[in-house]
């Protein structure tokens, strides 16, 4: 039997996150639901609020960890949180019916879509796609992975963010227009979902801008909080 041949590179490293109760999740692709909370709508004054739902992708080494401290990233002048509820996924499907969708959940977390906000402006306006507004270094924060069966529901649950113990969002997770099993049906319509997948499922009303030394806090009820700071940029 021949050997393998040898990489070219350096093994890339997996990216994990840490589960409540010990071990950790592999990451295997990271999404996001665009405008799925009306406040949230009708504050960044974008799209009809019946619109279906809509999902891009941030990188999975994308992810940052609780406790995590990050960097005021290039080509911004105005960088953004988002609060969001973050969906873990634990068996592949694809065209998942809404009443079967909780069965392919693994369990939920905390997470922050940090957003070029300028950026993400800019690409709205020439009608590009959002990745140079969502998608680089650092940009998605997630806390401990909590699993499904320790949760109470994932529905009717405070999500909060402050920013240096200031509350600066405030909403209710029964608030989003599309819920986690419909999130779940409309994405897997698209592509097969696989076990090791995230799903950060849209953020309530009063995003804002932060930077270096600024002090975050997420928060949704049943989960752990997730704290990061702001650094000011890499040389």
């Amino acid at each position: 039997m021949s050997a393998s041949p040898a990489s070219v590179l350096p093994a890339i490293p997996a990216t994990e996150l840490p589960v409540v109760g010990g071990g950790v999740f592999p990451v295997r692709r990271v999404y996001c639901v665009g405008r799925n909370y009306v406040d949230h709508i009708r504050e960044m004054k974008e799209a009809d609020e019946r619109d279906p739902p809509f999902f891009f992708q941030k990188p999975r080494d994308a992810l940052v960890a609780d406790g995590s401290r990050v960097p005021y990233p290039p080509f911004t002048s105005d960088f953004q949180f988002e609060v969001e509820l973050v969906i873990a996924i634990g068996r592949s499907a694809r065209d998942i019916p809404i009443a079967k969708a909780r069965d392919h959940i693994w369990g939920y977390a905390v997470g922050i879509d940090l957003t070029r906000r300028d950026r993400q402006r800019d690409a709205r306006d020439l009608r590009l796609p959002w990745e140079v507004g969502k998608s680089f270094d650092a940009s998605a924060p997630c806390g401990p992975i909590a699993r499904a069966s320790d949760m109470r529901t994932s529905e009717g649950c405070t999500i909060t963010l402050s920013v240096n113990g200031i509350e600066r969002q405030r909403g209710d997770t029964r608030q989003m227009i599309w819920s986690v099993p419909e999130v779940l049906a409309q994405l897997s319509r698209q592509v097969t979902l696989g076990a090791g997948d995230l799903i950060f499922t849209g953020t309530p009303a009063g995003v804002g801008p932060v930077g270096p030394g600024d002090v975050i806090t997420a928060q949704i009820d049943g989960l752990p909080p997730l704290t990061i700071t702001i650094t000011p940029p890499e040389a």
